[in-house]
């Protein structure tokens, strides 16, 4: 099977859906009979590996105008001339003149622009909610994160459940990580859970400060929150909503970290807190029950069925219940303890090598369907 992928996310730092499209594309490299052609219209990060099997195709386009416009000239022109079986948008685009000999599968990571539009960028908004229909239309099979999103898009555009698949992400699991000691470096040396994800309006990043900084000072003095992530969009002025919280001394802000630093962090922390205002998935939860710990999320969109019996939920919009949970989180050592015990099983559920062999699957039932199409 020859398989064109979308991997314009493998030109920019690797965070979020770029390590969902590489993480696959690497599980996918290694199925046997399986031939990998990626096209972008930049190079590809050298942090990628495992992909060496893979035959890469790219431009020098950065800019978004430009690569836009090469997403409808070259990437279709690379598909037909490598005479790929089935194109793979892995995050949901599809390019509008492919052959129609090829086979075309979308993935939908989420319906953020339908769900939760005032946490988005007003462009990122506009074209989401006028490519989105396009591209479900086009596709012959689609791919969803979680029940949650596919619920969502059959509702939203009356796809036939049949149509569209589960297959979920995974955790990228790094083994022989170093000792406590390497996170001295961070200025880290006791007790603190942890946020990771981009710095924007959707992570709701202001209300769990807000909870932090509700909490009485002998809980809150017991731990430290440490929040990892990138600069996204939007208002989110994180540190001064920290110092106007008086919690200068009780905050650390990494900004981005690498692989290494990230999975100590995830390891050590006492629990993660994410209560987003909306998830197509949720990765980070994944990636710190893997390593044994626990989360607290939110009770909306896909987090409770990806947080399993390792999580605490709470209400997004309330900042007393995130207040609430993380005093449980952090005062409870039985509850804590508990989820804890559950969260490496818990994300053993999911697995990259496991969701590669589904999307196989769900490629070999749309090149027949492609195929009953054009007879």
């Amino acid at each position: 099977m020859k398989i064109g992928v979308d991997a314009r996310l493998l030109s920019r730092p690797i965070t979020g859906l770029g390590r969902y499209t590489w993480e696959m594309c690497r599980a996918l490299s290694n199925i046997q009979d399986v031939t990998l052609y990626l096209y972008s219209p930049s190079s590809i990060n050298n942090a990628v590996s495992g992909l060496e099997s893979a035959t890469i195709r790219t431009h020098s386009w950065n800019n978004g105008l430009l690569r836009q416009l090469w997403s409808e000239s070259y990437l279709p022109l690379w598909a037909k001339e490598d005479e790929i079986d089935v194109f793979w948008g892995s995050s949901h685009r599809l390019p509008r003149f492919l052959s129609s000999r090829i086979a075309r599968v979308v993935t939908i990571h989420d319906l953020v622009w339908k769900c939760a539009k005032e946490t988005m960028h007003p462009a990122t908004y506009f074209l989401e909610k006028i490519q989105m229909p396009v591209v479900v239309r086009k596709a012959d099979l689609i791919v969803a994160d979680s029940y949650s999103t596919r619920d969502a898009v059959i509702t939203e555009f009356d796809v036939k459940s049949q149509n569209i698949s589960v297959i979920p992400l995974a955790a990228s699991n790094i083994q022989n990580i170093p000792s406590f000691d390497f996170l001295k470096k961070y200025d880290i040396d006791g007790p603190y859970f942890l946020f990771v994800g981009t710095l924007e309006p959707r992570k709701n990043l202001t209300r769990l400060l807000q909870a932090y900084g509700s909490l009485p000072q002998s809980i809150k003095g017991k731990i430290k929150l440490v929040i990892v992530g990138g600069k996204g969009w939007g208002k989110v002025n994180l540190l001064d909503t920290v110092t106007q919280l008086d919690l200068t001394k009780r905050v650390k802000v990494l900004g981005r970290v690498d692989d290494m630093a990230l999975a100590m962090l995830h390891a050590n922390a006492q629990f993660l807190a994410i209560p987003s205002l909306y998830e197509g998935f949720g990765l980070p939860l994944v990636e710190a029950m893997s390593y044994g710990t626990p989360v607290l999320t939110a009770n909306n969109s896909s987090m409770p069925e990806v947080a399993g019996n390792a999580g605490l939920l709470v209400d997004a919009l309330d900042v007393e219940s995130i207040a609430d949970g993380m005093k449980e989180m952090i005062t409870n050592n039985e509850l804590r303890e508990r989820l804890a015990k559950n969260a490496k099983s818990n994300a053993s559920r999911f697995s990259w090598d496991e969701s590669a062999k589904k999307l196989i699957t769900v490629f070999e039932k749309a090149i027949d369907l492609r195929k009953d199409k054009l007879a």
